[in-house]
């Protein structure tokens, strides 16, 4: 029986009066010896196709490499709590989890508001709605760094704005810069798109600074992009105007574009002053990603946006295109908290985010004050954010190999879970969250302790100085 199967082709005018194809040398279609029938002007009969005998479904090279550490890390622990005592995770990046940090009742209304004008219930851009793009830039605009509406690309929170950002300046083979420790999502983002890895230095002795000699001698004539997170996540760090100069002067002198990861923007300590990078730079090209998620403490609104700083033209209208294209792969940010974002951002109260902040200062020097007493561990004071980092003396607890061993067995026996620094490329440390509720971070704290009294053992030279 005669295969009938064709291919359609509409609207082409790749046929000529003698119904043969242009520049087809006579042998049909690409000169593979296809013969190819006319049907009502435009239908041509396809090369039958053999079957396949059996199903060989394979995954994708890019859900392959697609990793994130920290499940990685925490899906192959062995978490069981100590049933005698409740569990106390400080080891999870969302301050609602406790229910001890709501957002202003002014953020909430301004959802209900949007959801009851019924105007935000369809597609938007994918870019953002103008007004809502509006928005954002006149809110981060300054006279250092202005801002305009075609200058901002909302997304489905910050992490998406990171994709972006990655995507549209690094080809696979491509390298990028990132910090150590540092948000293991740059890493698992970019090595999916076949993009090569750097981890510059982190200094824990000069509250995590860069170190600029090491970052510097990772560039090469593939390094695409450098990732600058500030304030940190891990490390709760929040860089002087003075460091975020050099910085930029390194990137400057190495023609560098910077994706500044600054979803902790102004979520800093009394006496530390939040600089945006652009704010900064007089040459350098940024790309700034932001988000409501950890200043207004929504992180399930998923509404991020990234603010592209190129008062050069250096970027051009290429990135520019490029990140619109690209948005168009999804239909862009929650259209409901678009239509929320005004209020959002111009009519919540200031009280709102100082008694955020000051309660996030307040744990964090309970939790340093605590563990910095604890023989064994070296925690680092923090100026921002919502994280401490704690060091682990792993020589004077010979019962473990390593962080991941050290955090396990804490939920074992004290049922308090703190996140190894494993997953953020940096062994021997543990991430402390300091959004839960002050007695709860107080319990933990003792319960470290006692952990650590327990598990601790001198040295041999402590040993002999005793015994003196």
């Amino acid at each position: 029986m005669e295969d009938n199967s064709y291919v359609v082709k509409m609207n082409w005018n790749g046929v000529n009066e003698n119904n043969s194809l242009n520049g087809v040398n006579g042998k049909g279609l690409n000169g593979n010896g296809i013969q190819h029938k006319t049907v009502k002007g435009s239908v041509y009969k396809s090369k039958q196709k053999s079957h396949r005998q059996r199903w060989n479904i394979q995954p994708s090279e890019m859900s392959i490499n697609t990793l994130n550490p920290i499940r990685a890390i925490v899906d192959g622990m062995k978490l069981t709590p100590n049933p005698e005592k409740p569990m106390i995770a400080l080891s999870i990046g969302d301050p609602t989890v406790f229910g001890n940090l709501p957002t202003d009742e002014k953020v909430s209304q301004a959802l209900k508001d949007a959801i009851d004008s019924h105007k935000y219930n369809g597609y938007a851009p994918s870019v953002g709605y103008q007004k809502s793009r509006d928005v954002v830039a006149n809110f981060y605009s300054c006279p250092e760094a202005p801002l305009e509406a075609d200058d901002v690309v909302l997304t489905s929170g910050c992490s998406q704005a990171i994709d972006l950002a990655i995507t549209v300046l690094c080809n696979p083979g491509d390298n990028i810069l990132i910090p150590c420790p540092g948000f293991s999502l740059y890493k698992t983002l970019a090595v999916s798109l076949g993009i090569q890895v750097k981890l510059y230095n982190l200094l824990p002795e000069k509250s995590w600074e860069i170190d600029l000699q090491h970052m510097e001698s990772l560039i090469d004539d593939r390094t695409t992009c450098l990732i600058i997170n500030n304030p940190s996540n891990p490390c709760g760090s929040v860089y002087s105007k003075e460091h975020l100069k050099h910085v930029l002067s390194v990137a400057s002198k190495n023609c560098i574009p910077i994706l500044a990861d600054e979803i902790y923007g102004d979520m800093v300590f009394p006496g530390c002053k939040y600089q945006s990078m652009a704010s900064l730079s007089s040459d350098v090209p940024i790309l700034a990603c932001g988000g409501l998620a950890k200043r207004w403490l929504v992180p399930g609104w998923r509404m991020g946006w990234i603010l592209i700083h190129d008062r050069n033209q250096i970027f051009g209208k290429e990135i520019r295109q490029g990140l619109v294209k690209l948005s168009q792969r999804i239909l862009g940010a929650c259209t409901i908290v678009q239509g929320a974002i005004e209020s959002i951002l111009n009519d919540t109260p200031q009280e709102f985010y100082y008694r955020t902040i000051s309660f996030l200062k307040s744990n964090s020097e309970i939790c340093f004050s605590e563990l910095s007493t604890v023989p064994g561990l070296t925690p680092v004071l923090p100026a921002g954010a919502m994280y401490l980092m704690v060091g682990i003396e792993m020589e004077h607890f010979p019962e473990f190999q390593n962080d991941v061993q050290f955090t396990e067995r804490l939920v074992t026996e004290q049922s308090v879970f703190c996140l190894p620094a494993t997953a953020f490329e940096y062994p021997n440390y543990f991430r402390i969250v300091v959004t839960v509720p002050e007695e709860m971070m107080v319990e933990a704290c003792a319960r470290i302790r006692e952990f650590c009294q327990h598990h601790y053992r001198p040295s041999s030279q402590d040993s002999n100085e005793l015994d003196q």
